[in-house]
């Protein structure tokens, strides 16, 4: 059986329906016509329907016939037979010659249906000029014009059919990309929000971690001769841990930083400059220069990042005698500038190792404090850049544009 055939559809069987109904209609209707007496013997004609009918309700129930190319063409030369015996009994058999054609073509392919409905159309003609006693075109009409009809109607339903097909796998093929691009994008957000995470997290939690861990050891060499400096050591461990804990409460709900909730970052960096000096013992000083003009909330909570993660490098490897933290206003920009007197590093080779010692955000702690806040920096369309050298202290620069516009002349320190 030909493989392009086109599955059953809801369409193909309201039309086998129909065809199996104009077969027995029409082979009622040369019955009927018999026994009024207009047009063969009645004995014969009934014997040739019956036998025609018979075989070809067969066929439905023959699950091969569906199946099998060679179990068709069986049937239908089977049926053939039988319907050349209702030719030979009355020319009204002409007429089945049509519900004849649509079988040929679904059931045997393009050119061996060509071939069957061509047999079917010739034999109808030259049954029905035996029966009229004449040869003409006018019997000949009937016939192939049933015959073209068929054949255009099945090839355009299949070719229908193909293109309906082509559509439905198109569709399941950009239904499957869809679904593919989604999971990129899911995947890729994922990644996106573990590496905001991961900033997150080194820049305040592991930095606070860090000073509670310095201050617990400098309490524990207070102990046991000067005690009232231990506790002071442990109070300041504890206000950290404090601070720690706001900052993972935080992370939970995912908003803005504690120290940026009811402050601007200029009262957020001073806060910050101030405990750093009281923790570490290293003098910090903070400058603010320009007019202070509000700032966007991923802005503020950048530069605050970035200057935690680069004062905390500073006190654990910088060696420094102090710092020196500026928030400078302008034009459409807003920068931040961390500088410290310190040991320095090299910033080549920072970049070429994973670890590496030096001052402010030299990315000693793992080689994660660089690229966290050049990330930070450039996620904002920024600029970030890093200039030291061993035994010269550390520069760090962060530049943002700011939307609208910020600028001004004033200044100011604390």
């Amino acid at each position: 059986m030909a493989t392009d055939r086109p599955r059953t559809t809801p369409v193909a069987r309201v039309l086998r329906v129909c065809l199996h109904l104009l077969v027995a209609g029409l082979l009622a209707l040369a019955v009927l016509r018999a026994l009024a007496g207009r047009d063969g013997d009645p004995a014969a004609v009934a014997a040739a329907a019956t036998a025609m009918a018979a075989v070809y309700a067969a066929g439905p129930l023959i699950g091969a016939v569906g199946r099998s190319g060679r179990a068709a063409a069986l049937w239908l030369a089977l049926l053939g037979v039988t319907w050349v015996g209702v030719l030979v009994a009355t020319p009204d058999g002409v007429w089945l010659a049509f519900p004849l054609y649509f079988l040929e073509l679904h059931l045997l392919g393009r050119r061996a249906g060509v071939a069957a409905v061509g047999l079917t159309a010739v034999a109808a003609i030259v049954a029905y000029s035996a029966h009229q006693h004449t040869v003409g075109v006018a019997p000949a009409i009937g016939p192939l014009l049933g015959a073209a009809f068929a054949v255009a109607t099945v090839f355009g339903y299949q070719a229908l059919y193909r293109e309906s097909e082509e559509r439905r796998r198109l569709i399941d093929e950009l239904t499957a990309a869809r679904a593919d691009l989604a999971a990129a994008h899911h995947a890729a957000g994922v990644l996106a929000e573990r590496e905001r995470l991961a900033r997150e997290i080194h820049d305040t939690l592991a930095q606070s971690l860090t000073s509670i861990q310095l201050l617990l050891r400098a309490a524990q060499r207070a102990l046991p001769d000067r005690t009232q400096a231990a506790g002071e050591y442990v109070e300041q461990a504890r206000q950290a841990a404090q601070d720690n804990l706001d900052e993972a409460r935080r992370f939970v709900r995912a908003l803005t930083p504690p120290a940026l909730e009811s402050d601007t970052l200029p009262v957020a960096l001073e806060r910050l400059c101030a405990t750093t000096s009281v923790r570490s013992g290293l003098p910090v000083r903070l400058h603010v220069l320009g007019e202070r003009v509000p700032l966007p909330v991923p802005h503020e909570v950048a530069l605050l990042r970035i200057a935690q993660s680069a004062l905390g490098n500073t006190v654990r490897h910088a060696g420094a005698g102090h710092a020196e933290v500026t928030l400078s206003f302008m034009a459409g920009e807003v920068a931040l500038d961390v500088v410290d007197d310190g040991a320095g590093f090299d910033p080549e080779a920072v970049r070429t190792r994973t670890a590496a010692g030096g001052g402010a955000g030299d990315g000693a702690d793992g080689g994660y404090g660089l690229p966290s806040m050049r990330a930070r920096a450039r996620a904002l369309g920024g600029s970030f850049a890093v200039e030291s050298a061993p035994g010269e202290g550390t520069a760090l620069a962060v530049l943002l544009p700011v939307p609208g516009g910020a600028g001004g002349t004033k200044e100011g320190s604390s």
